[in-house]
């Protein structure tokens, strides 16, 4: 009995640490996914990228204490796991990223305009530095405040409003030769 007492005492830490290790994964897991690919724009180097920004975040416990500075960490993490991986391969691709279901009220005509809309976009995306990308990204559709992106991206709120100036630039040049 006094054994039982003492190892249920001794394994329980580890079992409360993996616990909050699992909530902290399923908290953010999605919302780290989304924003990694739309850097890297592909699902499998996502995949893998996300996993690694995980990896990194839970090799230090210290720093999850705080859930709010722990989720802001982590993106900042996997921003900057996604733009290495870009550096690195010296690619980016896009393809489509599996999404909840339609509603049964789509009709096929509505189906096929969200996916050329789609292409659209991802045509547009392309064009951009992943730098660019990753800034758009995290304060058009995040909705992050600039300081954030800054940090983010670790760079200046000027470099920030350069980077979006320059995407969304980019972006309205794309969309003018389109519809001519």
């Amino acid at each position: 009995m006094i054994v039982r007492s003492v190892m249920s005492e001794a394994i329980e830490p580890g079992l409360d640490l993996l616990d909050e290790q699992n909530r902290f994964i399923s908290n953010h897991l999605r919302r780290i996914f989304l924003q990694i690919y739309r850097i890297v724009g592909n699902v499998a180097d996502a995949q893998d990228l996300t996993q690694d920004a995980f990896i990194k975040a839970l090799q230090h416990q210290e720093q999850l204490k705080d859930d709010q500075k722990a989720a802001h960490w982590l993106s900042r993490i996997a921003t900057n796991t996604a733009i290495d991986f870009l550096r690195r391969s010296g690619r980016a691709t896009f393809c489509e990223i599996d999404h909840a279901p339609e509603s049964r009220s789509d009709s096929p005509e509505e189906l096929v305009l969200q996916g050329e809309h789609r292409e659209y976009l991802e045509d547009g995306l392309r064009l951009l530095s992943p730098r660019e990308r990753a800034a758009l990204m995290l304060r058009d559709v995040e909705g992050m405040p600039a300081e954030e992106v800054a940090r983010q991206l670790n760079c200046s709120k000027a470099t920030v409003r350069s980077h979006i100036a320059n995407a969304r630039t980019k972006m309205l040049r794309y969309m003018e030769r389109r519809k001519r």
